[in-house]
């Protein structure tokens, strides 16, 4: 069932199903259908919008097991998220070791406990594998709980005289699914908006989710990209370009 709301602004509308939906503006997807002026001289503006669901996902959203790629044959390196995997996956320097143990004890606290191995060393970037049977708790929805995770053991990175150094958490391969999800949202939406010559709002992201999705968008013609809202979760809105589409 589609939910379709009208205000004389963007706003408006989505208040009005916020009011109706009984929910909070972040716990439901916006897309804007169209804006259309009328009355005397035209001041006066209706906006349309179609309300999408958490429940109600785009396949790029879902978050379901896939099978895991199949391992190199022979003697080809493997990769871990476009890094050579590292060779001891064992921590090796104080700093590897004093992040590694604050992941496992943070973990284990929660109640769920996870092994930690180093996925991949480079200059600036420290990758940790969490091996655990409850890795999609580790995760969360959307990876927050996995993002909350990672927050803290850059922290304490920085405690430990390496804050140059970001340390990358990731479980199942949940990183490289998620990137691979939103370069094909970014496809779909910029896709919708240049047939609709509307914008769309996105579901709220972390600065990484929202540059790869600016990134992917960048070079196409008549659509442009911008982050709204406040705090480390922003909103990514695409928009058309062209003259028939006014904010």
């Amino acid at each position: 069932m589609e939910r379709i709301f009208e205000g004389r602004s963007e706003q408006e509308a989505i208040d009005a199903a916020a009011e109706a939906l009984g929910l909070e503006q972040n716990e439901f997807e916006v897309e804007i259908l169209d804006t259309q002026k009328g009355g005397l001289f035209g001041l006066a503006k209706t906006v349309r919008i179609r309300v999408i669901l958490p429940g109600e996902p785009e396949p790029y959203y879902e978050e379901s097991a896939e099978q895991p790629a199949a391992e190199p044959q022979g003697d080809a390196p493997k990769r871990t998220s476009g890094f050579r995997a590292a060779e001891n996956p064992q921590p090796e320097t104080d700093f590897e070791h004093g992040v590694v143990d604050f992941v496992r004890q943070v973990t284990a606290k929660m109640g769920y406990s996870a092994d930690v191995v180093i996925m991949y060393r480079d200059e600036n970037k420290l990758g940790l594998r969490l091996d655990s049977e409850h890795a999609n708790i580790l995760i969360g929805r959307k990876g927050k709980n996995l993002d909350a995770l990672q927050l803290l053991a850059n922290v304490v990175a920085g405690t430990l005289g390496e804050s140059d150094v970001k340390i990358i958490l990731d479980t199942e391969g949940y990183r490289a699914r998620r990137e691979e999800q939103l370069i094909q949202l970014a496809h779909k939406v910029g896709d919708q908006v240049l047939r609709t010559r509307g914008s769309k709002l996105l579901e709220p992201m972390n600065p990484f989710e929202r540059r790869l999705i600016h990134t992917t968008l960048n070079d196409i013609e008549d659509i442009g990209t911008e982050s709204e809202g406040d705090g480390l979760y922003k909103q990514v809105r695409v928009f058309f370009r062209g003259s028939h589409y006014k904010r």
